[in-house]
């Protein structure tokens, strides 16, 4: 019997994640050469300390802006609910292998809301703190104490966005299938089953 797919991102969607990711990549890593000196020699990578400086923020404001786009795409499908907060109590289960017992879930499970929400905030603190310090355009505008809070800001915010991105590589590893939505577009009907049972009840209209 040939396998069956479902669509789960469309070409154009595809293509934003992954220009968020080329973005988060410099991005971060022009901002962790400024993090400590010892990770100076990553402005390598961009030509050098003056363009590493120069093209940090632009990248994280190209980074944002393609991620404002998912953001209106995909914000209804991320509100919490009820059963949410079901499948949240039966995380215990499945981190020990034993999916028979999670609640069913749509087009997202209450992890991937929550990783997708500590990006959205992380992400606004970013820019609007990044603004603060911004040479030369903006920082002058602001006081020194001002303009110290949201370094630290920045950092702590990055940190944050940073353990969120990888466990959402992780996740996306760990649940075999997944990656296949982001580089065909399609999941099989088998996997959306498994995962995501009222999200396949709605493609397929099976029960």
């Amino acid at each position: 019997m040939a396998t069956r797919f479902l669509q789960r991102y469309n070409a154009g969607e595809r293509t934003n994640h992954w220009l968020i990711v080329l973005f988060f990549l410099g991005a971060g890593l022009s901002g962790l050469a400024f993090f400590h000196p010892s990770l100076f020699f990553l402005t390598a990578l961009f030509g050098g300390g003056t363009w590493a400086r120069i093209l940090h923020p632009f990248m994280g404001l190209l980074m944002a802006a393609c991620f404002f786009v998912l953001f209106l795409k995909l914000w209804r499908h991320n509100v919490m609910t009820e059963a949410d907060r079901e499948w949240m109590k039966h995380t215990g289960d499945m981190l020990r292998g034993d999916k028979s017992r999670m609640p069913p879930v749509g087009r997202y499970n209450a992890g991937q809301k929550q990783v997708f929400w500590v990006m959205v905030v992380s992400l606004a603190v970013l820019v609007l703190t990044g603004f603060v310090f911004w040479q030369p355009w903006f920082a002058d505008s602001f006081p020194i104490l001002a303009r110290r809070i949201a370094v630290l800001l920045h950092a702590v915010s990055a940190t944050v966005l940073v353990l969120s991105v990888i466990v959402h590589v992780y996740a996306a590893i760990w649940v075999k299938g997944t990656v296949r939505a982001m580089t065909r577009g399609t999941v099989t009907e088998g996997w959306a089953r498994q995962n995501h049972a009222l999200w396949h009840r709605e493609m397929t209209g099976k029960q």
